[in-house]
């Protein structure tokens, strides 16, 4: 770790963090504090995938769609109108949108062809995107004069990394360039982020091996063919094991690559300050 010690953390006049956690668990929300402070660049992951790596793919799924009005679509050929996603830090909507969910093309569904496929685009974009952090942080001083860097991973982050691997390429590129930090939740955290995904149930990046063992025990315990699978009730149904799937990859990481922050102490950080502080007292005296 290139902070030894919370007295090296706070005395540094460059402070490097990369945040993971599952996503709800604040880790847009204290970057953001920390953007809004003035000295810290932030590097948002899933902007950076939906902006460089995926970009394409979301524009063109979406002139497909346009492409089956004849309006649009004599518009478009003749280059009458300009289709763009327009991706934020706060709205990273396209991205999801093209990811999609598997299951009945009706219900706004993937075949699951598609769907594998659109996942692998995700975690090799992903990857690169994690890859580009000591860019970033070289980018972030060199030309722009920030003292300090947050990356801002997503959540699927614990999926394309084997944290027992000490040569795996990408902790150990974030590893040395900047301090790892988990926001660790708890039981009632996790029921919340369950209760939330209920309500709104959004699409999410799978390790392979894991989508298809619950695709098989999804299909085995419905009864249905793939074509009549609701994507929602899949979604839902896969969710929570999704986290307990989650939970051991991320302490692995924090263990062997970085430092773990309570939930609950991270949501007492209000500004710069109070963030120096809180990961001061998880690294040792």
């Amino acid at each position: 770790m290139p902070y030894e010690t919370a007295r090296a953390w706070r005395d540094a006049p460059s402070r490097r963090a990369v945040i993971f956690a599952m996503s709800g668990l604040g880790k847009t929300h204290v970057s953001s504090m920390l953007r809004d402070a003035g000295s810290w660049f932030h590097y948002s992951i899933d902007y950076r995938i939906g902006t460089r790596y995926m970009g394409e793919y979301i524009v063109d799924n979406a002139k497909r769609e346009a492409m089956q009005v004849p309006f649009l679509r004599d518009l478009l050929l003749s280059d009458s109108i300009y289709i763009g996603s327009n991706i934020t830090f706060q709205n990273l909507t396209p991205v999801s949108t093209y990811l999609g969910k598997p299951g009945d093309v009706a219900k706004g569904g993937l075949p699951m062809d598609t769907y594998r496929a659109r996942q692998d685009q995700f975690r090799r974009a992903e990857e690169q995107a994690l890859l580009d952090t000591g860019y970033f942080i070289d980018r972030a001083k060199d030309l722009y004069g920030y003292p300090h860097f947050v990356c801002d991973t997503g959540g699927s982050i614990c999926e394309w990394v084997n944290p027992e691997n000490p040569d795996d390429p990408i902790l150990a590129h974030l590893s040395d360039r900047a301090l790892m930090i988990w926001i660790r939740g708890t039981d009632a955290h996790t029921e919340e982020l369950v209760r939330r995904f209920d309500k709104a149930p959004k699409p999410m990046a799978y390790q392979p091996d894991f989508l298809e063992r619950c695709w098989r025990d999804y299909l085995e315990e419905t009864g249905l063919p793939e074509a009549q699978i609701d994507p929602d009730s899949f979604i839902r149904w896969t969710y929570a094991r999704a986290l307990a799937h989650r939970q051991p990859r991320y302490e692995a990481m924090a263990r062997h690559w970085g430092v773990t922050v309570e939930a609950a102490d991270m949501a007492t950080v209000r500004d710069e300050a109070d963030f120096t502080e809180v990961v001061a007292a998880a690294l040792p005296t």
